[in-house]
């Protein structure tokens, strides 16, 4: 008898499918309705099981995997509570569309509906955070189920789905295979591209005197960063990246502006807001982007690229839109487009570069976040795999980190999510454990998922966490500052000793207080093997400048007040002698 004619188990189906869709690693943690799929799994060495502390730890590190290599990550958990804490980290992947499988089980399928121990209608939970999800109650579904949850995860717009299934389906058998195609009735991943859409893009950037591209993740995922590079060579554009676009365009690229927006640079949003033409590829219209929308762009005509067409004037009306894959589209409008100069604006951006640049401040004082961000992007020469929390740390590594390539950059965009950042980092280190990878996180957010040292210990791998320690929730205590009149309202951090805490753990751990240390220990914490914990001690009170507050216009930027700052040095330059530089 063939082989697909062979009777197989659910839990054998399941192990078979990770292995026929190139999955190496599978972040999870066990329970009495997935106990089958765990024997099972005993008998599957190429697939590396990795035991996490927490089930949130394992939908953050198979995000982490996916973000830093553009393949299907995977996370797996039992029943009930398992299921739902997976949700964080589910609806984390789907805001900011990344390809997810999540794994749960659920009780026996003749139990659904009893209220069962542990019996959670996760399907339901789901079904607004997951780009499609399934409750398997026949074995004979699961081997087409299986191939369509990864077909779907990773094209058209990327997204988690969810595969819930019963504990009697992986103990049950069928002789069904999987489908050689996948063919869902009304899928469709992407539009054919439209040439006279093309040909009005083309035709709207030729007349256009003062126009420029924001690039977003789509153009990472799509595979079209050289193509985005090569567009604003010939036709003279200033490049924005979005938050999770940033490493679409090398940071050091003269074209680059770097982010716009509530944290981003003042050249960007400035650029943005006296622009006559606004091209949008591969990205959302995220209100941190465009601030109060009506204020958004408002000389400019605006072209939107993506793949997914209900993204479409959802926010802003678009001028022209031109859906279909970026790997297609974007290539035909860069054939198409005609080379161009834009000097005289190109003088404008240069002369807001100049006025208002990102700055870090002299080593005179105390120790401040931005000195730790400078020096690890000093250090690491840019190269480094980047992950973060969300918070103020955040917002300093996209201003001044320089990523050069797309897929070095994990972080929470459209969620938020805090506690995301260790736990992505670690899913990066399985992915490429020749490559440094750096957790940037807060005190805050580190309490959250900093049981994870344990994960990371005991697995083998490098991962080196730079812990941001300000006592303070500071993002929080940033905004009840500037817009609550300095009412601090539970937003003061305890923090245990971190370095008994490393110690419990069995981690290294280097500790730095005052700038004089800061490269010393960052060069140690680069030597050093394993997993290695940097606590910076930095002030209490600093602030993320440019802002624009929540619900403002991205004509109201806020700049940094303080005095006694330098331009950002950047890459392959030693740090300077401190000069005064009039507060702007």
């Amino acid at each position: 008898m063939d082989e697909h004619k062979h009777l197989r188990t659910g839990a054998q189906l399941v192990m078979q499918a990770l292995v026929r869709e190139g999955v190496t690693t599978v972040f999870g943690y066990p329970g009495g309705v997935v106990l089958p799929l765990y024997d099972e799994m005993i008998h599957w060495p190429q697939i590396n099981h990795v035991l996490v502390r927490h089930e949130q730890c394992a939908a953050h590190m198979a995000d982490g995997w996916a973000r830093s290599t553009g393949e299907v990550g995977v996370c797996l958990a039992t029943s009930g509570p398992g299921a739902t804490n997976l949700v964080t980290g589910i609806a984390t992947a789907m805001m900011d569309s990344i390809p997810m499988v999540a794994l749960t089980g659920n009780v026996n399928s003749w139990a659904i509906g009893t209220d069962a121990f542990q019996e959670t209608d996760i399907q339901g939970i789901t079904i607004p955070i997951t780009k499609h999800n399934y409750l398997v109650r026949h074995v004979d579904d699961l081997p087409y189920v299986l191939a369509e949850a990864f077909h779907l995860a990773r094209t058209g717009r990327k997204g988690p789905v969810l595969v819930d299934i019963p504990k009697d389906v992986f103990i049950a058998a069928t002789r069904n295979d999987f489908p050689e195609t996948i063919e869902r009735a009304g899928y469709q991943p992407s539009r054919p591209i439209n040439p006279i859409q093309i040909e009005r893009a083309v035709r709207l950037l030729a007349e256009s005197q003062r126009p420029v591209v924001i690039g977003g993740a789509g153009v990472i995922w799509s595979g079209t960063s050289q193509a985005l590079c090569d567009l604003a060579e010939k036709c003279d554009l200033p490049v924005i990246s979005t938050l999770l676009g940033l490493g679409n365009i090398p940071r050091t690229d003269k074209r680059s502006l770097g982010m716009m927006g509530m944290h981003g640079e003042y050249a960007a949003t400035r650029s943005v807001q006296e622009a006559d033409l606004v091209i949008g590829i591969g990205m959302r219209w995220d209100d941190r982007i465009t601030g109060k929308a009506s204020g958004f762009a408002p000389r400019a005509k605006i072209i939107h690229f993506d793949i997914d067409y209900s993204e479409f004037s959802k926010v802003l009306e678009t001028e022209i839109v031109v859906p279909g894959d970026l790997a297609e589209s974007l290539p035909a409008f860069l054939e198409a487009a005609q080379s161009a100069r834009h000097d005289s604006w190109w003088k404008a951006i240069n002369s807001w570069r100049e006025d208002q640049p990102i700055k870090v401040p002299s080593r005179r004082g105390p120790l401040l976040a931005r000195h730790v961000v400078e020096a690890l992007n000093r250090h690491t020469q840019g190269e480094a795999i980047v992950s973060t929390d969300v918070g103020q740390h955040q917002m300093w590594v996209s201003q001044m980190y320089q990523f050069k390539r797309p897929y070095q950059w994990l972080s929470s965009g459209g969620l938020g999510t805090m506690g995301f950042g260790f736990p992505a980092a670690i899913g990066a280190s399985f992915a490429h454990p020749e490559k440094e990878v750096w957790a940037v996180v807060g005190d805050g957010g580190f309490q959250m998922t900093l049981q994870e040292l344990q994960t990371a210990k005991e697995s083998g791998i490098d991962v080196r966490i730079a812990l941001i320690n300000n006592s303070f929730l500071g993002m929080v205590r940033q905004w009840q500052e500037l817009f609550y009149e300095n009412r601090y309202s539970h937003v003061e951090m305890g923090s245990p000793d971190f370095g008994l805490l490393a110690q419990a753990y069995g981690v290294s751990y280097f500790l730095c207080d005052i700038p004089d240390t800061l490269d010393e220990t960052l060069e140690r914490a680069r030597n050093t093997k394993g997993v290695v914990l940097c606590e910076f001690k930095v002030q209490m009170e600093d602030n993320v400048y440019p802002m624009v507050a929540a619900g403002s216009s991205n004509d109201h930027v806020i700049v940094d007040p303080t005095k006694d700052y330098q331009p950002f040095q950047g890459l392959n330059c030693e740090p300077t002698a401190p000069q005064e530089t009039p507060a702007r």
